[in-house]
């Protein structure tokens, strides 16, 4: 019987023994994160993208669903992860790098089966403006129906079905035989579909949390409560830029206001063609009447480089071009240019903008614009690549 029993307890403790071996390689939905992102994402202990400090004075908040932190989460990662493309070898922020500010240093972006058509717009504070449509030419009517296009762009990121690529039910397939992904949707949908709808949700929701809201613009505005005065936070010059920038021409300004209102510096609606007619690919051809241009917020990065070329068609690689262009408009070969940019009306038709600024006048406009930067936005690790080690 002594021989029985230790027997049996020989054969009870390797059994134990190998009970905690194998629950040793039982992945939880944790270690399924953990193996692809560290410590980037924890389940129990998500960033915080839903309450971010919008101050008291921004007017619009058009950000259609209320934002969650899961489903930023999740945003996120979609964001980041080159699966959302054909080959693997393109995401979202391939286009749109957080080191500056969500856009492209190139004048058009890389895709998996050529180039953008356009300048890749800075994803800034894209929540807050007047209008819910998006791309430069306001193709769609909300971030939802924006995010997605991309994605289905036979050029972009492939899954267009379009001579024999994958389609986007294809992308859905892929998404779901991936692990992270079965983890994350079950976590916060309750079962692991992963649709197109599902998608937009999250990815909108991530692009929403993209906020730049600490410029020393805004520590002048809290300072003084007001956006006429002179901001004790800047000098002779910025202070300057801000009256030009303010200021209709009629008052002795450069009427920026007219169409990039403060404090969202976001284009106004109904603004059409700016002068800048042309195509990426060629000059002669006419692109486009309606123009939906990112805030004015960060051109430039905390370090004094332009986050990207600027206009639709990235004709613009300096701040000092783009202001000598509203400066003096031509309207030799000018289609629909907006009547706001009409110095007056001559026997020969509508006579473009001269707002006959000084050097001085030209440096305090773009030092101005330069006080628009902020720096969360640029290192914030909520907003950087999860993938990354």
């Amino acid at each position: 019987m002594r021989i029985q029993f230790y027997f049996l307890l020989f054969i009870a403790s390797i059994t134990i023994s190998c009970q905690n071996e194998k629950d040793d390689y039982i992945p939880t939905d944790q270690v399924i994160l953990s193996n692809v992102f560290g410590s980037k994402i924890d389940l129990n202990n998500l960033d915080s993208y839903q309450n971010n400090d919008i101050p008291s004075y921004i007017r619009f908040s058009n950000q259609g669903n209320a934002i969650e932190n899961d489903k930023a989460t999740l945003g996120r990662i979609l964001f980041y992860d080159t699966k959302l493309s054909t080959n693997n070898s393109i995401s979202c922020a391939s286009c749109h790098q957080q080191e500056h500010a969500f856009s492209d240093t190139a004048i058009a972006s890389t895709g998996v089966n050529g180039m953008t058509g356009r300048h890749s717009m800075r994803l800034v504070n894209v929540g807050f403006q007047p209008s819910t449509n998006f791309f430069w030419n306001e193709r769609v009517n909300s971030l939802e129906n924006q995010v997605t296009q991309p994605i289905k762009d036979h050029a972009e990121m492939g899954f267009s079905g379009e001579n024999g690529a994958p389609s986007f039910d294809d992308l859905l397939i892929k998404l779901s035989a991936t692990d992270y992904y079965q983890v994350l949707f079950k976590h916060i949908y309750g079962d692991i579909a992963v649709t197109e709808e599902r998608l937009q949700e999250c990815l909108s929701q991530f692009v929403l949390s993209i906020q730049s809201f600490d410029s020393r613009y805004d520590d002048g505005l809290l300072a003084t409560g007001n956006p006429g005065p002179g901001f004790p936070n800047y000098n002779m010059s910025e202070n300057r830029g801000k009256f030009l920038f303010i200021t209709t021409p009629e008052n002795g300004g450069a009427g920026c206001v007219s169409c990039h209102v403060p404090p969202e510096f976001a284009i106004k609606n109904n603004i059409h063609n700016n002068g800048v007619i042309a195509t990426i690919a060629d000059p002669n051809v006419f692109d486009h009447d309606n123009t939906r241009s990112p805030s004015l917020r960060d051109l430039e990065n905390p370090e004094g480089f332009i986050n990207g070329p600027l206009m639709h068609n990235g004709t613009f690689t300096t701040l000092l071009e783009m202001v000598e262009h509203y400066n003096s408009i031509d309207m030799t070969n000018q289609q629909l240019l907006d009547p706001l940019l009409f110095d007056s009306i001559g026997p020969n038709g509508p006579i473009g903008q001269q707002l006959q600024l000084t050097d001085n006048d030209k440096t305090a406009l773009i030092n101005f614009l330069k006080t628009l930067t902020g720096t969360d936005i640029y290192t914030n690790p909520k907003w950087s690549d999860p993938f990354a080690d």
